[in-house]
């Protein structure tokens, strides 16, 4: 008797333990197969036949479509380049250049992957819409309150998501590198 509850304990510890760590790893990103450049991070084979089962799980749990991986990759940042978590009530900036893609978006989501709701409805850009300096660098500001030039409004949320997404781009599964060209850096300007 003593057998059989000293089995049945160590098996309900180790599917404790084993559902728990699975919990953990789809609920905080998964790393592996993972390209971080600065503050961004992609999982360029989420999008392909090659995904690992956990990136298999976080998909379907988040309900999230992937780029394919004939057709880009999507970058995500939680904080900055010096890990400060994003607030929307602090003001950051996204400055520099981008990798070489034919098209990208730059899109503002809540920790639930939602559109983040705020007076202008903007939520993103484009390549194509974004103001660029004379050199063809740019600088986009996200911060609760109004800013000239290119300015993405949190609402004021506690957390965000922003999300990268690069279309037809050398960056990606074959490359793995960043050699390609970096990623804008994240940079925090203050919190008000």
């Amino acid at each position: 008797m003593r057998l059989l509850f000293g089995s049945c304990f160590t098996l309900l510890v180790a599917a404790a333990l084993g559902l728990g760590a699975t919990w953990f790893t789809l609920t905080r990103g998964v790393a592996f197969g993972s390209l971080t450049i600065g503050g961004w991070t992609a999982w360029p084979k989420s999008g392909s036949v090659d995904i690992d089962p956990y990136a298999r799980a976080s998909v379907a749990r988040s309900g999230e479509l992937p780029t394919g991986v004939g057709d880009g990759v999507a970058f995500y940042a939680r904080t900055d380049d010096a890990r400060n978590n994003f607030d929307g009530r602090c003001t950051f900036t996204l400055s520099g250049m981008t990798p070489a893609a034919r098209y990208w978006t730059v899109t503002l989501y809540d920790p639930e992957g939602r559109l983040v709701a705020n007076a202008i409805d903007r939520h993103g850009f484009t390549s194509e819409e974004i103001v660029r300096d004379n050199d063809g660098q740019f600088a986009i500001t996200v911060a609760p309150l109004a800013r000239p030039g290119n300015w993405l409004p949190t609402g004021g949320i506690e957390q965000f998501v922003l999300v990268w997404r690069l279309y037809d781009t050398p960056i990606g599964v074959a490359s793995r590198t960043t050699k390609e060209g970096p990623m804008p850096a994240i940079a925090r300007k203050g919190c008000s």
